[in-house]
């Protein structure tokens, strides 16, 4: 009896055990992943403890079967893991991890996006908070000292002035070293159509294997803008700010007193003291007044709305006339159709431009002329007469320049989901960008007095026609292997046309240039016009896979078609492979996870090239004028003659640069994010202008692919959390690169050139054929050459150095491009207190300080002015090039510095009111004898050469002077 009754017991505890143990396996896990917001996230990674997974879709939401009670785990990147009891219908809320949350922002990959981690290319992302502040006349300014190895050259404080950008060295001798710019998806776009407050990220693809999906126009890299869009919420947002700005340095030259005591000391009888006392720079300046100002309002929700922005900018220079004002307009729309599986989208960006730009020559004439010299006299503007000694400010006052630019950007974009996971994009732009120049100089200025008066008025435009559809397929299998394919087509029309007028001698100034035609003094050439237009044909792809969100592979290719070449090279490849592997996910790594996190390690190659910057029909055979004039005997009249002006290269292609790039991201201490990156860039096939021989050829000169060049670089970037608490926080972001580039090859058989002169400084006292730069295999593009000075002898003659034959040597003097180029920036914010200081530097380079070898010279005084410092030993010699004036650049600016407060609100008016005040330029650290250390280090002609020396290419390198300025601004949400 009690073996039958513990029998039974027994087979009933088995049974209540089986009968659990079933119940548990039969458990089906479910609910919703979210982070402290509450707001859903998608692709989290949940486990149980026999090995089973899964992830998150785009609500958020999982099922997993589990045993009843057992523990769920929650990774994801970005965020801290957490382990929950599994149940049903959870809500597990993920905290976030501030550090490896970076590496879950999503960023522009090119015709569409990526987590950040899982990212196989070299790609920096920026945020609209970690942009650049202040004063911002031009786009590109935004991402100065933000992005490593992308260097934005500002050489000027002119508002109506842009900066230039250049990626990991330039790619090119003749053609584009600029970035391709891509606005919400469309390639090719000015960067300033956009409003600089409606950007929220910029995306930088630095590597081939990144940007070797744009083919033949990524060889300089591209950075893809992203604007505000839909966001699903109701807003109104105002930001406006007030500045002001004056010179922050100026060429120390002799005041009227000290150019007085030095007629005397040197008992200079024929000097000739006209009783004044004028500073002509400072005569030149003014204290500069900016005011900016942007309305936006947003009506977005789950089936559709818009959004809409409009803003304007009145900025002043700080030299008088000079002037920009840009009125500029947003407009977004969205609507969802068929169970919001279509997306419809359209957007609109126009902006106008009304400038006036100043006749650089001014300032030459402002370090030249005697300061004992009255801006007037007798109610008129002062002159003496002699080279450069013209009154600058009557230059400035008499001269209209009045300049217009209008940029329009209109877009179509249409998305439709045809399956689970493969999704469809259609979408055509149109982007249109005319300038118009208005010049008139009276009879009685210096400009228009040898002409008896003299009108210009040009008008050029330019317009993008394209259309890009493509096919994007998006899936997770088993929750362990992720699939992104892309195809598509693209097609690209760019048309440009113009004309302009001019005349001479006017008999009336009343008119100005709005009546050209009043001018007698008709010349050939007076009238002109011009028109050309090109296409770009494109097929390309993209695949990427992921396994086990541990390894990454990536690979692009692109077929493209240009019109601009030759027969023979009309079509190109463009491929690029990448791979990724994420080290830190490997179960060898569990012991670093205290202290090391997402650690990454990524390799690419891929090919790009550079079409961009040359010109169309440059593969053709083209005749033109200029051969002069004949008679001919049939009209009885006299007729223009026309000759070659072009030879055809029917072998004309784009340039090719390979780049191989090796990575490696990782996060210490959950406070440290760094990335480090080297790369190799070679560039074949460079396009350059080469003398050719008459016969065969029937024009002297030929452009050619001939040429090899080479970058090598590395760089590293480190942002940092440094303390994070409820109320205090400091932030701490560094971006460091070090560059090299060696021009290899120049020549082959057919085009041969052992090397060519640049640095041309026409222009200055005595300097007519000189040159101070050379293109020579070996070297990098902007390296100075020339003699060394030895220094001034018993007859204070300059003594320059010679080889054994006594022949003055020509060598290396060093080179405009930086070693090394930096941007730090710190963040602070206490309650409702925050500072913001952002400094960037470069190191390594030369500059050539032409101004001051100009006008440190015996032989300028008394007649024109000098350099205090040269007062005691300057030369007898006029200007001699050498080393003497070639200087180290190296510079530490405090970029701008902003202190900002949110004040409290408690109302039903404001959702926010912050206010701030910034200071711009508020220091340099330099050795630097110049006004300033940063001038212009890109194209061909004259890198790191300080001053105007030329002043029919203003645009190579002049100094206009940067001004301190300090600005005191408002930003409130309704």
């Amino acid at each position: 009896m009690k073996s039958t009754r513990y029998i039974c017991m027994t087979l009933l505890v088995m049974l209540l055990a089986i009968t659990a143990a079933f119940a548990q396996r039969q458990i089906t896990a479910s609910g919703t992943v979210v982070n402290k917001d509450l707001f859903p996230l998608k692709g989290v990674t949940v486990s149980n403890t026999d090995g089973d997974k899964t992830q998150t879709d785009a609500s958020g939401k999982f099922t997993l079967a589990s045993k009843d009670g057992a523990v769920l785990s929650f990774t994801f990147i970005g965020y801290l893991p957490r382990s929950v009891n599994s149940a049903t219908n959870m809500q597990v809320v993920l905290e976030e991890n501030t550090v490896e949350l970076d590496a879950i922002q999503v960023v522009g990959v090119g015709y569409g996006t990526m987590r950040k981690s899982d990212l196989t290319g070299a790609i920096t992302s920026v945020s609209a908070k970690d942009l650049r502040q202040g004063v911002i006349t031009s786009a590109e300014q935004l991402l100065q000292g933000k992005v490593a190895g992308l260097t934005v050259n500002q050489p000027s404080g002119d508002p109506t002035q842009g900066s230039s950008m250049r990626l990991r060295g330039g790619t090119s001798l003749s053609a584009s070293n600029s970035p391709l710019i891509v606005v919400d998806g469309v390639p090719g776009v000015d960067m300033n159509t956009v409003q600089p407050t409606e950007i929220v990220s910029i995306d930088v693809l630095k590597d081939a294997s990144a940007a070797a999906i744009y083919g033949s126009r990524g060889a300089n890299g591209v950075i893809i803008v992203t604007t505000n869009r839909e966001n699903g919420t109701k807003t109104m947002d105002y930001t406006g700010y007030v500045a002001v700005g004056n010179v922050a340095k100026n060429l120390d030259l002799l005041s009227a007193n000290q150019w007085r005591e030095l007629v005397r000391d040197q008992d200079l009888k024929a000097a000739v003291d006209y009783g004044g006392h004028t500073d002509w720079q400072k005569e030149l300046e003014r204290t500069a007044t900016t005011n900016a100002h942007n309305l936006s309002f947003a009506n977005g929700g789950k089936e559709g709305g818009m959004r809409a922005s409009l803003g304007y900018l009145n900025s002043e220079g700080v030299i008088k006339t000079s002037s920009l004002k840009r009125l500029s307009g947003t407009l977004n729309a969205y609507q969802y159709g068929l169970n919001n599986k279509l997306r419809l989208e359209a957007s609109v960006y126009a902006n106008r431009d009304d400038y006036h730009p100043i006749d650089i020559t001014v300032f030459q004439h402002a370090y030249n002329l005697n300061p004992t010299l009255p801006v007037m006299q007798n109610g008129s503007y002062t002159q003496i007469g002699g080279d450069w000694n013209n009154n600058p400010v009557e230059i400035l006052m008499k001269r209209r320049d009045d300049q217009s630019r209008n940029r329009l950007l209109g877009y179509g974009k249409a998305e439709l989901e045809i399956l689970e996971g493969l999704k469809a994009t259609a979408t055509g732009s149109y982007e249109y960008n005319a300038q118009q120049v208005r010049f008139y100089a009276p009879a009685s200025s210096f400009q228009g007095n040898a002409d008896k008066g003299y009108g210009r008025r040009t008008l050029g435009d330019y317009q993008n026609f394209q259309l890009e559809s493509y096919l994007n397929y998006d899936k997770t299998f088993d929750a362990v292997h992720k699939l992104n394919v892309m195809a598509g087509y693209s097609y690209l029309k760019n048309q440009y046309e113009g004309f302009g007028a001019e005349r001479r001698r006017f008999d009336t100034d009343f008119f100005g240039y709005n009546n050209i035609g009043a001018g007698t003094d008709a010349r050939m050439g007076d009238v002109f016009s011009y028109k050309g237009e090109a296409k770009l044909i494109s097929f390309f792809g993209r695949a990427n896979y992921i396994f086990n969100d541990r390894y990454m592979l990536t690979g692009t290719l692109r077929r493209d078609g240009s019109s601009r070449f030759g027969p023979n090279h009309k079509w190109g490849w463009f491929p690029s492979i990448s791979a990724a592997w994420r080290i830190s996910q490997e179960d060898f790594m569990a012991a670093t996870h205290s202290w090391l996190n997402n650690l990454k390690l990524r390799l690419g190659y891929g090919v790009t090239g550079n079409q961009d910057g040359i010109g169309e029909y440059k593969s053709q055979s083209l005749m033109g004028t200029g051969g002069g004039v004949y008679y001919d005997y049939a009209s009885n009249s006299w007729k223009q003659s026309y000759s070659i002006i072009q030879n055809p290269n029917a072998d004309l292609k784009w340039e090719s640069t390979a780049q191989t790039n090796i990575g490696l991201d990782f996060s210490l201490f959950n406070r440290f994010n760094v990335t480090v990156d080297a790369y190799i860039k070679k560039t074949s096939d460079l396009l350059y202008t080469y003398t050719v021989p008459q016969p065969p050829y029937l024009h002297d000169r030929m452009l050619a692919n001939v040429g090899d060049l080479t970058n090598k670089g590395i760089e590293v970037s480190v942002s940092a959390n440094i303390i994070q608490t409820n109320d205090f926080t400091w932030n701490a972001n560094l971006v460091l690169a070090h560059n090299k580039q060696v021009v290899d090859r120049l020549s082959n058989d057919l085009y041969k050139t052992e090397s060519l002169s640049s640095g041309n400084l026409h222009g200055l006292t005595g300097m007519t054929g000189v040159y101070t730069q050379i293109l020579k295999e070996g070297y990098a593009v902007g390296t100075f050459w020339g003699p060394k000075y030895v220094g001034l002898n018993e007859d204070k003659k300059v003594e320059l150095e010679k080889d054994a034959d006594g022949n003055v040597m020509q060598q290396y003097l060093g080179n405009a491009q930086p070693k090394l180029t930096t941007g730090f920036t710190m963040y602070f914010a206490y309650k409702g207190l925050d500072l913001n200081v952002a400094t960037n530097g470069m190191f390594g380079q030369k500059i050539l300080n032409a101004q001051r070898m100009n006008i440190s010279f015996y032989g300028r005084f008394p007649e024109k002015n000098i350099l205090d410092s040269y007062v005691g030993d300057p030369s007898k010699d006029g200007p001699v090039f050498s080393d003497q004036w070639i200087e180290k650049g190296n510079f530490l600016r405090l970029q701008s510095l902003t202190l900002g407060y949110n004040i409290p609100v408690s109302n039903n008016w404001f959702k926010r009111i912050r206010v701030y005040a910034t200071g711009e330029n508020l220091f340099v650290i330099t050795k630097y004898s110049g006004i300033d250390p940063e001038v212009n280090i890109t194209g061909l002609r004259s890198p790191g050469i300080d001053k105007a020396i030329d002043p029919s290419n203003v645009s190579d390198n002049y100094y206009y002077p940067r001004a301190r300025t300090y600005s005191f601004g408002v930003n409130l949400s309704f």
